[in-house]
């Protein structure tokens, strides 16, 4: 058995990934029974840096190195006659693999292997010290590929566990955090001219970069001397298990692994696209029969639908569209339904009244400039087709009445406040059931449902058409900097949203009790996605009182069901709530992946994959929803722990809740790294929130907007949230996708310098 040592850079009291549930060898589990033998010196400096994960006191290179403790770490390698001898290992509950105390005290150990180190002392020093400052390059990545094997070595017992197709992914995974733990940075720092270990080229397939950077290298070494002959031999990487791994870890067959995982979680492309479509639809896919048709025609290939609205009449409607239209149009689409989860929301205020207000565009004088646009049909006619873009859609109960409209009438109504009103008969549409018609009103109106209109027919008759369905108005408190906000259990206290504050407060409820057990004053709180923040100034069993911190200028407005972020507050929720698991047994047998929102921690998983394994759905794919501080810092973890389940797995980056919850300054950084982690893991990711919202809400998309995509072209599949503009939102994505255009490059001019004599003949 051949050993080498290696001078690095340690604390003495951290190990480097330890925080996440990852074991690195340490030198107290060199000196193990695996590893006792004759020493010999390996010419190679490792420096532990700062994991991404979790809290450090692992000191950071540069002013801090005189800091840094010089220690000795002791490996081994086998030779290929030798018999290989296992370590167990011993399962603590956050899942940290650490050697079990059968292979004997380490105390014990480290006192038995004092006598090997004193033997190979003449020189190992000055030794170490030499290669300390000359250590090449070659020696140096040879030592991070036997880090990332021994790390691999160290967490043998939980890799063991996952299933036999995730097996290599997790490995690789595992390999990439121990590249993380390594000062990658400053070795390339140390050798500019080679840029071997750059994460966002490498993360993919570690240990194959790894040896063709070596084999490069090698290839390139120029004749040795006797002395490092000798060094190369015993830095050598152990060939069985090198040889063992190669055919199952080249960067061709990680690629594939990638693929595949992609293709069987979110399906097959078609047309050499590379990129997913994914589509948030809700109630509003019900109002038009071609809506589907239209949004599958766009590119859309998979359609979600949010558990925490709508009931399982809505979602089976809309999955039984989904699925017509994709079979019809012959164009592939699944679909992904995402559990609510544990998330606080505001509670649901009271109805308010129904009552559609219509109202003609104006200038700064008051004066019409163009009268506004209503679509006018039955209710089995849907909405307006796609080109039209009405300001409010009325419908009228029978297709009697709409039968005698013809272009030009002029129909006659008294609005909810007793206003006579007329709307002016402009243009008409055949539509999927009947007929539809733009009608034009140059003044405000309120119509209501009951609302009566009248069409002066031939010999002075009248027909009577009634308004149906419209819809209530969305309730909402107005909040300002300075404002007191109530927030209570109790829904009998529900502000209707219209007679402002009261005892001067404004009073929202929350039904989620975990909310009054788990804040306290001081603790600051988010809603809406952080449109609104404040402070929590006073808390009882049944009631919160906030003061207002962040709010729009002329105020924020607050409704039912948004969100509440309490990023300083260490909430115990539940994994799955009673909903969820509700909800799971209508998802099991319409959708093809499930999202888990408000994923925390491994427990989270465990109880995922208890109720997956309980239904037998083994072929149901898992999303996992990273939206909070702890969610980001467990992926690792989390990631092995749905490995050890069958199921297709894909990771969403849900950056609305994630961006509240761990600060908007560190987002950027906490995206890129949630992408790294995955494509080490071969798992793919979808990347959500705000997508292309200016122009899915507006029709016109900002310029950071189009950026933002170009960045998550790097995802497997790209998130839009419904919106008036969907549809174009939805093309406009995919050319950015797609087109030729994400092809182009900047073309530069040749820069001329103008010759002398011309410089002279300018004057």
């Amino acid at each position: 058995m051949m050993f080498g040592a290696s001078l690095i850079c340690v604390l003495p009291n951290q190990a480097a990934l330890s925080n996440h549930g990852i074991e690195t060898p340490t030198s107290s589990d060199f000196m193990s029974s695996y590893f006792v033998g004759n020493f010999t010196h390996l010419p190679s400096v490792t420096h532990l840096r700062k994991p991404v994960f979790g809290d450090t006191i692992t000191l950071p290179l540069g002013s801090q190195r005189r800091n840094r403790l010089l220690r000795t770490i002791v490996f081994s390698c086998r030779n290929e006659n030798e018999s290989e001898r296992g370590i167990s290992h011993a399962h603590s509950d956050n899942s940290v693999l650490r050697a079990s105390e059968n292979d004997r005290n380490f105390k014990d150990l480290e006192d038995a292997s004092v006598p090997a180190l004193t033997e190979s002392t003449s020189g190992l020093w000055q030794n170490n010290a030499y290669l300390a400052n000359q250590g090449n390059l070659l020696d140096k990545l040879k030592a991070v590929q036997f880090h990332a094997l021994a790390m691999e070595q160290w967490n043998a017992s939980q890799l063991e566990l996952c299933q036999r197709r995730y097996l290599a992914s997790a490995v690789n995974l595992i390999h990439y955090l121990a590249l993380k733990s390594l000062d990658v940075d400053q070795l390339s720092e140390d050798h500019p001219c080679i840029d071997l270990l750059n994460l966002e080229t490498v993360n993919s397939c570690v240990i194959a970069s790894l040896s063709a950077g070596i084999q490069i290298l090698e290839s390139l070494k120029s004749n040795s001397s006797n002395g490092k002959e000798s060094v190369d031999e015993v830095i050598s990487i152990d060939e069985r298990l090198y040889k063992q791994k190669r055919e199952g870890f080249t960067i061709k067959a990680m690629r594939k692994k990638a693929s595949f995982n992609k293709e069987t979680l979110l399906g097959p492309l078609r047309d050499k696209r590379t990129n997913h479509i994914m589509v948030t639809v809700g109630q509003e896919a019900l109002e038009s029969e071609t809506f589907m048709p239209d949004l599958l025609k766009a590119g859309t290939t998979i359609v979600r639908i949010n558990c925490a609205h709508g009931d399982p009449s809505v979602w089976s409607e809309i999955i039984r569209r989904v699925k017509r239209t994709s079979q019809m149009l012959e164009k592939p689409c699944r679909i992904l339904m995402d559990l609510a989860g544990p998330k606080l929301r505001t509670g649901k205020m009271k109805a308010g009244p129904c009552v559609m207000k219509i109202s003609p565009k104006k200038n700064a004088k008051g004066e019409v400039i163009s009268p506004a646009q209503v679509w006018l049909c039955t209710k089995e006619a849907g909405a307006p087709p796609t080109n039209l873009s009405p300001d409010a859609i009325v419908y009228v109960n029978g297709q009697e009445f709409l039968s005698k409209l013809e272009l030009g009438d002029i129909v006659k109504f008294c609005d909810a406040r007793g206003k006579r009103r007329i709307l002016k008969v402009s243009k008409k549409f055949p539509v999927f059931a009947g007929v539809g018609f733009i009608v034009e009103g140059s003044k405000t109106a309120y119509v209501q449902s009951g609302t009566e209109l009248y069409i002066k027919g031939k010999k002075g008759r009248f027909s009577v058409g009634l308004v149906v369905d419209i819809p209530a108005v969305d309730q909402f408190v107005t909040l300002r900097i300075g404002d007191l906000l109530t927030i209570s259990r109790d829904s009998s206290n529900d502000q209707d949203g219209s007679t402002g504050a009261t005892n001067g407060a404004h009073r929202i409820t929350c039904p989620t009790v975990y909310l009054f057990d788990s804040v306290k004053p001081g603790d600051r709180i988010a809603f809406d996605d952080g449109k609104i923040w404040g402070i929590i100034q006073g808390t009882s069993i049944s009631e919160i009182v906030v003061s207002i911190t962040h709010a729009g200028q002329r105020g924020t407005k607050l409704g039912s069901e948004k969100s509440i972020n309490i990023p300083d507050s260490n909430i115990q929720f539940e994994g799955l709530t009673s909903k969820d698991l509700m909800d799971l047994e209508f998802v099991a047998t319409h959708a093809d992946m499930v999202g888990i929102s408000f994923v925390r921690d491994v427990s989270d998983i465990v109880l995922l994959r208890q109720e997956l394994e309980k239904r037998k759905l083994h072929n149901l794919g898992i999303i996992l929803k990273i939206e909070t501080k702890s969610g980001f810092a467990k992926l690792p973890l989390m990631i092995l722990e749905a490995m050890k389940s069958p199921n297709p797995l894909g990771v969403m980056i849900a950056r609305g809740d994630l961006a509240v919850e761990c600060g908007w300054e560190r987002l950027a950084a906490i995206q890129e790294e949630i992408l790294s982690i995955c494509n080490a893991a071969h798992l793919p990711v979808i990347w959500a929130t705000q997508v292309l919202e200016s122009l899915v809400k507006s029709g016109v998309p900002t310029r950071a907007e189009i950026t933002d995509v170009a960045n998550g072209k790097r995802a497997s599949c790209i998130m839009l949230n419904k919106g008036k503009h969907i549809l174009e939102a939805v093309s406009t994505l995919g050319t950015f996708l797609h087109g030729n255009s994400t092809n182009m490059k900047a073309e530069l001019k040749p820069f001329v310098i103008s010759s002398p004599v011309t410089s002279l003949n300018s004057f």
